[in-house]
């Protein structure tokens, strides 16, 4: 019952505000391949599976998920291919990298917006507001 110290917050309002990457089932593995690339640098998808396998929350995810999970990421612009890399088995692996996208979804989802509004200075508020308006006539 809502306002009867129910401190739930509905689903729909619990992810609102958030980039869409960061949403649904696939959120946590999102997070996860972004966060091993960008700290680990050019992966194989083999690579970045035995990473998000490090992980409590991954540790049981197929390399058939990862895989396509990061060509999903390629396909919206957030994963890009960089190269490639003999395997040990003599095949050669495709390494892949996040992109500046990927880099600005994760700061996004991190920031809080009201400390942002109340704590940067008027000449860093006024810098976002014109790459904001800009980036508004795109769309």
């Amino acid at each position: 019952m809502p306002g009867h110290g129910d401190w739930r917050v509905e689903r729909s309002k619990r992810n609102a505000g958030r980039i869409s990457v960061f949403k649904g089932r696939e959120a946590r593995l999102n997070s996860a391949v972004f966060h091993i690339l960008a700290l680990k640098g050019p992966l194989t998808i083999y690579d970045i599976r035995r990473e998000v396998r490090k992980r409590r929350l991954l540790h049981r995810k197929l390399y058939s998920v990862v895989n396509r999970r990061v060509r999903i990421l390629r396909q919206l612009g957030y994963v890009e291919k960089v190269g490639t890399r003999k395997t040990l088995a003599g095949d050669t692996a495709t390494l892949y990298q996040i992109t500046p996208k990927a880099y600005l979804a994760i700061l996004l989802n991190q920031i809080n917006l009201e400390n942002l509004v109340l704590e940067v200075d008027e000449t860093a508020i006024l810098e976002l507001v014109a790459i904001l308006a800009s980036a508004q006539d795109i769309y």
